[in-house]
């Protein structure tokens, strides 16, 4: 009978403080008063008390809680989809309002089941938040939708600051974490945002401590550079149940600072590097300075509009 491989003891780096404070209850609350759901519960990601309790930041996650597909690293409930919700947009972006977020990460589950991959529901909640508050700036992190070019060009219409697509791993491991989805396929829809949209910074991320190599993440980087993406996240890989993927190994947190350093080296212009990164890490920090600069004149207009009705009341 074999041996089964042993689990990995975590290292002291990466212990958390859990800190529910006043601001992450109102946050949760807030999630659950507007029935929407956030990658950070549903991916368990580690940072989600930071971001909540701090930061005061969250990524949405609409299109509902169940994905098509089944990644053998991810939490995220798998089977098969409601119906969907078009009023999900219009909620999404009254709580970016309600929580004054000057940026704004918005993900999805895999809708396999809908030919468009659920691009219009994305589209329109961009479109919403445009709306509501101008001021903020917009991250959309989409499946790949299949490579449906069409689909794209409808999220891309929507103006949306950042495009992020996750490979999550490097191309020799990819039909063993991923489901369905195809790491030259995601590639080129990369390059396809390029194509669509030239100005608009392109992102992806990759999980380490799968049974990668050093010269397999190297080598990620250079396709992802050949295929014009501008941001690349660089996380640690944490086992979510027991029926997930087995951490093979844990990065030291000097290894990631290397990675990071050959990152930039190498052309990419902006790279988070570190145990707890994950996709949307300090997000509001990688916008184009253009994004960036609409946000202030957003915020200086609504600033000055607001001093002038002040006026008016006195």
């Amino acid at each position: 009978m074999a041996k089964q491989a042993e689990y990995i003891r975590k290292p002291e780096w990466l212990k958390t403080k859990i800190n529910t404070n006043d601001s992450y209850k109102e946050l949760k609350h807030l999630m659950r008063d507007k029935k929407l759901n956030t990658v950070c519960e549903e991916a368990r990601c580690p940072n989600i008390y930071e971001c909540w309790s701090e930061r005061k930041t969250a990524t949405f996650m609409i299109l509902g809680d169940t994905c098509t597909r089944g990644c053998r690293f991810c939490a995220v409930k798998t089977g098969l989809p409601n119906e969907l919700d078009w009023g999900e947009p219009k909620r999404v972006a009254e709580s970016v309002a309600i929580m004054g977020l000057k940026h704004v990460v918005v993900t999805a589950v895999a809708r396999d089941d809908l030919a468009d991959g659920g691009a219009a529901v994305f589209a329109e909640t961009v479109r919403e938040i445009h709306k509501q508050t101008p001021a903020s700036t917009i991250e959309i992190l989409p499946s790949d939708m299949k490579g449906d070019y069409e689909s794209l060009h409808t999220l891309m219409d929507s103006g949306p600051d950042i495009f992020n697509h996750n490979i999550e791993t490097v191309r020799r491991l990819t039909k063993k974490v991923r489901a369905i989805a195809m790491y030259d396929r995601s590639l080129q829809l990369l390059q396809r945002v390029k194509e669509i949209a030239p100005t608009t910074p392109t992102k992806s991320s990759i999980m380490v401590g799968l049974g990668e190599t050093k010269e397999e993440i190297i080598e990620a980087m250079d396709d992802l550079l050949a295929h014009d993406v501008d941001i690349l996240t660089l996380g640690q890989y944490l086992q979510p149940t027991k029926k997930h993927l087995r951490v093979e190994r844990y990065y030291h947190p000097d290894e990631f600072a290397e990675l990071k350093e050959i990152a930039l080296e190498k052309g990419l212009t902006h790279c988070e590097a570190g145990p707890f990164v994950r996709s949307s890490y300090h997000a509001d920090e990688q916008v184009s300075p253009a994004s960036a600069q609409r946000r202030i004149e957003y915020m200086k207009a609504y600033e000055n509009q607001e001093n002038k009705e002040a006026d008016f009341k006195f």
